[in-house]
């Protein structure tokens, strides 16, 4: 196309673009979007740096103050408009919500972020209120009877709670539970024929702990419902009144005596300012009654306690301990005694304040008390950071103390039971595992695993499982105590049965925890769980929950909701896995058939699905039996029982897909009239099922089918139940994808009904429906053909709702990605294209979906597209002058999309103009927007080529070495590989300094985080090497050798190797050896990882270099440095893998000679290259050679000796088995004497 032409399409499209902007709304061409200063714009006549050094001589400071004002007056200078009375207008102010947010506290500023921090690594602060219900199954159950074993073994008495008493204990709370159900029913419908009374002891409320630890009750004396108060007595005795108690007024400043008169018993309201008295409604003294009362009060010793201006703590007298340390312990201090009759004041009175303050008790100190920094000397004496016994630890929390506070009773040690001893002993151990430092918890762990049957299951699990259930606990903590308990498993094997159901309750919420690790850790432990105790002990200690009373334990909601994951059938699941399914198929069976109760078979349903979950494919052995296990709770008479049934048919469906649709067999047909019957979450469920037994049949079983199940999905098409349709969507996908379901059947009877109830614009606004219903159109779209769903939806590109322009143009870049456009006609292509331009141009957020709906559409047509490239590109220009920066950046990356489409069409002109445009571009100042012109120009130059390139590349690449210092990591990427494609393709037109200075460039971006720069830029350096010989590039590279910087100096290595393939070895060894003779370590770990990546990268090119760098590898095989020795075996490896089968076994024998003795490293870095190193000799040089060197220390008596042979020898057996036959010693040779050698050969 000439310009002519071109110009006149241009002028065409601003007529239109004219017209366009006219409409309403419409964004298409709307001058105001455009840039008018054109100041970044590079000028191929000018020089590049015109801000810095400008011509025209104008006064560069205009506008800038040029002197600073000497006398300060600067505070002086007017306002703008010179006017310095109060102004009304123009005084801006943050909004009255945000003022009112900041002035009560509320906003960011006020939050603690180290709170924050501390609050997230606890798990009970994440968990949702369903998980925390953990924490209301009240404390751990007894310990079980073991039936199979003697239970004084696992230190558990005699008369642990047996099977039968359990189960008899579960009925009786099962019947409780069902009378107050029915008695509830009855209130509740009035048929109990009662008259109602008015109750004499108020219902008590489980909210309100103190007074129901108290035991108390309020007499109700009227008919009215009276709130239960905090401050009344629990038990109150109606006092005489006298005229002296009425009239007197409680004051909040009077102290109350022991002896003083009760004020009124049944105060008319609650003063929380009143002190409590002996007499008054408040318990006092240590009588274990509701409120503490003050020591001060019942007139014993107070301690000095910290409240309001109080500085007792400051004043409190300095223990000899204390002062100790302070003073030098030096002759010249004695410790003076007190004169005789001397008495410190220590009055009570003295101390005595009105309002309660802080008791000492046993579990810290309670009642109010206002916070104070923390004191050191206070601090030190709560919480002790060494544990006799212990060391120290790394940290200490008050919670602790109710677990391990027997270890700072400071109690004689020599004076307890055995039993004693032992509980103090885990007790360390499990302190220095919790709160230790690595070191300390790795000894502690191995001590508790050693000692575990020493200990006994019951003293380990009583300290470790109440630990477990603390609610302060965090992830580290709990991730440490699991591991205890899994190691302590495996050591005490049969002796955990009596404690299996106590490790379930405190694991089985690990898995429905949100973290993914976590739950593999819970299924760990459940696992090794069942294979110490056994089957018969799991089944017995599990069954009782199976129709347990508490919906939590027993999890009847299922999956239904994402909160409520049924966690005791996961349990159930993971113990199938470990011991087998056919092991627990019986149990199943009669579960899942039980005639007591519903729950029990729903329960034992799930349990079969998520096994199925869990097992994928291994359920397939035992589909048959699983399948027949529940097939009769297809017809079960409670609609839950039936919904999870279809549930878990379809999961051991999708788990054995494509194979075992015989399995199926006897649930088709309840499944299919099933479906008829059903409605709602259990239609749902059941078509769950059909859609994944579908795709297992053969074909004219899965069209008969479909047809049977299609007239329902049609049906459930209009249903508004969000979960519904999800499914709905699901069964036509799979049905589609089906061999046995035909276009035609599809085209008559689904897709008309399909797109007029799913495309539609509220659900591309439905995020989560949004992409199935794509998916859905994309698979029918693989059936029917592209034309047929693009003619429905091809209008949709014109709509006015952006979200649907957006979800019409994703399923059309998926259909036409993946069938291409062939069957797409004249006029449809011309309707697509017009609506794919609309939709590009009336984005208000550039989004990459448009972009990439436009690239996949152009690249389909192909050269189709011919007629309509010169709008495509008018709009491009138009939109690369848009001031909005990501819309210039997004019509830059169409460039790079569709420059191939451009070259097949051949509008190479076309290409020379953008490639103008885009070169003026270039001093783009947003670096998001300038790696997308970086790309655009990129995709150019490899479809136009060098020569043909406009503008030349003698004027690209000078623009182009400065934007290599840009830190933009896009910039960095795209920079490097446009020079790298010209230094490919076009060397000879840059002369070859302005090459070495982008050699030094380069050099910075192999420091960059991203591989993909530091790749680029390797490459780069090959190809460079090649344009102006590799001379100036290796000495460039050689120095860099030198730098401090790890990465620089490895990737540096990876260019020598590129330079070196691509220059031929020979150009670059010399000068490589020559630099490993400089005395630093630095430089020689650099040429051996240099010669490293050489090797690697020439492959049997190095037969001829293999003797030239024996003596170099030989130096460094000695050297006493490890790493040395380290990259010269890594060296050995790439040079002996490179020249297999070429004749230079005599040169590897030496090497492996040097390599031998570093077997015996401790390093694992270094063993593990040594490894490597004897591997790839044995390759190049037989078996037989290795195995010689081998032999001689299998059968070595020390054990480290004799561990590094085997683990050569077992690398060769298992490596090349066969290669080793003729190289095995005869056995009836008389030199042998080696038995035990004969025994393993």
């Amino acid at each position: 196309m000439s310009d002519a032409d071109f110009q006149e399409v241009r002028r065409l499209q601003q007529e239109r673009n004219a017209a366009s902007a006219g409409k309403k709304g419409s964004k298409t061409f709307d001058p105001s979007t455009q840039r008018t200063d054109s100041s970044t714009k590079a000028s191929l006549t000018e020089s590049f740096d015109t801000e810095l050094f400008d011509r025209n001589g104008g006064d560069k400071f205009a506008g800038y103050n040029t002197s600073i004002a000497v006398g300060g007056d600067d505070d002086d200078i007017p306002d703008g408009d010179g006017d310095s009375s109060r102004r009304l207008v123009g005084q801006y102010t943050a909004t009255s919500t945000q003022m009112q947010e900041f002035a009560s506290g509320q906003g960011v500023e006020e939050e603690d972020i180290l709170l924050g921090r501390e609050r997230q690594a606890r798990i009970a602060d994440r968990e949702t209120d369903y998980q925390k219900r953990r924490f209301q199954r009240g404390p751990l159950t007894p310990t079980r009877a073991d039936a199979f074993a003697a239970n004084r073994q696992a230190g558990v008495s005699d008369d642990g709670q047996t099977y039968r008493e359990i189960m008899a204990a579960s009925d009786i709370e099962k019947e409780e539970e069902r009378v107050k159900k029915l008695i509830a029913e009855k209130q509740a419908k009035g048929e109990d024929g009662v008259v109602e009374h008015q109750p004499t002891l108020k219902h008590e409320d489980s909210s309100d702990k103190e007074n129901k630890e108290a035991g108390s009750t309020v007499a109700v004396a009227t008919g009215r419902k009276r709130k239960q108060r905090w401050d009344i007595s629990a038990e109150s005795t109606p006092a005489p009144e006298t005229a002296e108690s009425k009239s007197k007024r409680s004051r909040w400043d009077q102290t109350p005596a022991p002896g003083e008169a009760a004020v009124d018993a049944t105060p008319r309201r609650s003063r929380w300012d009143q002190a409590p008295s002996l007499s008054d409604a408040t318990p006092v003294g240590q009588q274990g009654l509701a409120t503490p009362m003050h020591l001060s009060q019942s007139g014993a010793v107070m301690m000095p306690t910290t409240f309001g201006t109080d500085i007792s703590s400051r004043n409190a007298p300095l223990s000899d301990e204390e002062l100790d340390l302070m003073l030098p312990g030096e002759p010249g201090y004695k410790i003076l005694e007190p004169p005789p009759g001397y008495a410190p004041i220590r009055t009570p009175a003295r101390k005595l304040m009105s309002t309660p303050a802080p008791v000492s008790s046993s579990t810290g100190i309670g009642g109010f008390m206002m916070q104070e920094p923390e004191n050191a000397r206070a601090m030190g004496k709560q919480l002790p950071t060494e544990i006799p016994g212990v060391g120290d630890l790394q940290f200490f929390k008050a919670e602790d103390m109710a677990y391990f506070g027997k270890l700072v009773d400071g109690g004689d040690e020599n004076a307890m039971s055995v039993e004693e001893l032992k509980e103090r002993k885990i007790m360390r151990l499990l302190l220095k595992v919790k709160n230790g430092t690595p070191p300390m918890r790795k000894t502690a762990l191995r001590q508790l695993t050693d000692n575990a049957r020493q200990f006994g299951a019951g003293p380990l699990f009583n300290q470790i499982l109440p630990l477990l259930m603390e609610k302060s606990l965090e992830d580290q903590e709990r991730h440490l105590l699991v591991k205890v308990i899994d190691r302590v498993l495996y050591k005490l094997d049969d002796l955990v049965r009596p404690y299996v159901h106590k490790i379930l309750v405190v694991i089985e919420p690990l898995l429905i925890d949100q973290d993914y690790y976590a739950r593999v850790e819970g299924r760990e432990i459940i696992s090794n769980l069942s294979k110490s105790a056994g089957l018969a002990t799991m089944i017995s200690t599990m069954r009782p929950d199976i129709d347990h009373v508490d919906e939590y334990v027993r999890n009847t909601t299922g999956a239904s909701s994402p909160f409520r994951i049924p966690k005791f059938s996961r349990a159930f699941a993971v113990v199938a896995s470990a011991l087998g399914i056919p092991a627990l198929l019986p149990f199943l069976r009669a579960v899942c058939k039980s005639k007591r109760s519903w729950q029990a078979r729903h329960t034992g349903v799930k349990i079969i699905q998520q096994t199925a979950i869990l097992l994928g494919t291994a359920v397939l052995p035992h589909l048959k039996g699983l399948v027949e296990c529940i097939s009769e709770n297809l017809s079960d008479d409670q609609a839950k029982v039936r919904t999870v049934t279809s549930l878990a048919i379809a999961a051991l469906a999708e788990a054995a897909n494509p194979y075992g649709i015989e399995s199926f067999d006897e649930v088709l047909n309840p499944l299919w009239t099933g479906a008829r019957k059903q409605r709602g979450k259990g239609l749902a469920g059941f078509l769950k099922a059909v859609g994944y037994i579908i795709p297992l049949m053969d074909e004219e079983y899965a069209n008969y089918y479909t047809s049977q199940i299609m007239e329902i999905l049609l049906r459930e098409f209009s249903s508004p139940d969000e979960e519904m349709k999800k499914v709905v969507l699901k069964v036509v996908s799979q049905c589609a994808g089906t061999d046995g379901v035909t276009a035609g059947y599809l085209k008559e009877h689904v897709l008309s009904e399909f797109f007029k109830s799913f495309w539609v614009r509220r659900l591309s606004l439905d995020k989560r429906n949004y992409r199935a219903v794509v998916e859905t159109t994309v698979d029918l779209g693989q059936k029917v053909g592209v034309s047929e769903i693009l003619e429905r939806v091809v209008n949709n590109l014109k709509d006015e709702s952006e979200a649907y322009r957006k979800m019409t143009m994703e399923t059309i870049e998926k259909i036409v990605a993946s069938l291409g456009a062939a069957d797409i006609g004249e006029r449809l292509e011309e309707r697509l294209i017009d609506g794919v331009l609309h939709s590009f141009q009336e984005q208000s957020v550039e989004d990459v979906i448009l972009l990439n709906g436009f690239g996949t559409v152009v690249n389909a047509l192909g050269t189709r597209c011919k007629p309509y490239l010169p709008q495509i590109v008018s709009t491009i220009l138009w939109r690369l002058n848009n001031k909005s920066a990501t819309v210039r950046q997004q019509a830059a990356d169409l460039i790079s999309r569709i420059a191939p489409v451009m070259q097949k069409c051949g509008e190479d002109a076309l290409m020379g103009k953008l490639g103008t445009v885009l070169y003026e571009y270039l001093g783009e100042e947003f670096p998001d927007v300038l790696g997308s012109i970086l790309g655009a120009l990129r995709s150019i130059v490899t479809v136009v080529g060098i020569n043909q390139m406009q503008p030349s590349i003698k004027d690209l690449l000078p623009r182009l070495t400065p934007i290599l210092r840009n830190r933009h990591e896009k910039v960095q990427e795209n920079t490097i590989d446009l020079v790298g494609r010209i230094a490919d393709r076009g060397p000879e037109s840059v002369n070859a300094r302005e090459w070495m200075r982008i050699c030094f460039e380069l050099l910075d971006m192999l420091k960059a985080h991203k591989k993909g720069i530091r790749r680029a830029a390797n490459n780069t350096f090959g190809y460079i090497a090649k344009a102006i010989g590799p001379q100036d590039v290796l000495a460039t590279l050689l120095n860099n050798l030198r730098v401090q910087e790890r990465q620089s100096r490895v990737c540096t290595a990876v260019a020598i190797g590129i330079v070196a393939e691509t220059c031929a070895p020979f150009t670059v060894l010399p000068a490589l050896m020559n630099e490993y003779r400089v005395p630093e370590l630095n430089v020689q770990n650099g040429v051996l990882k240099s010669l490293a990546f050489l090797f690697e990268y020439i492959g049997e090119m190095a037969k001829d270099y293999v003797y030239a760098v024996t003596p170099l590898l030989e130096d460094a095989l000695v050297d006493r440095d490890q790493v040395h020795r380290q990259t010269s075996a890594s060296v050995v490896k790439h040079l002996a893998l490179g020249v297999v089968g070429l004749g230079c076994e005599d040169a590897l024998t030496h090497l492996l000679n040097l390599l031998w003795p570093n077997l015996f490293e401790t390093s694992p870095h270094v063993i593990d290259r040594i490894r490597e190193a004897i591997d790839a000799i044995r390759n190049a040089v037989g078996s037989g050679i290795v195995l010689n060197y081998v032999f001689s220390g299998l059968f070595e008596s020390a054990r480290k000796v004799r561990k590094p042979y085997w683990d050569v020898f077992n690398a060769i057996y298992v490596q090349s088995a066969d290669t080793c036959v003729p190289y095995y010693p005869r056995l009836d040779d008389d030199k042998l004497h080696r038995h035990e050698l004969g025994i393993v050969l």
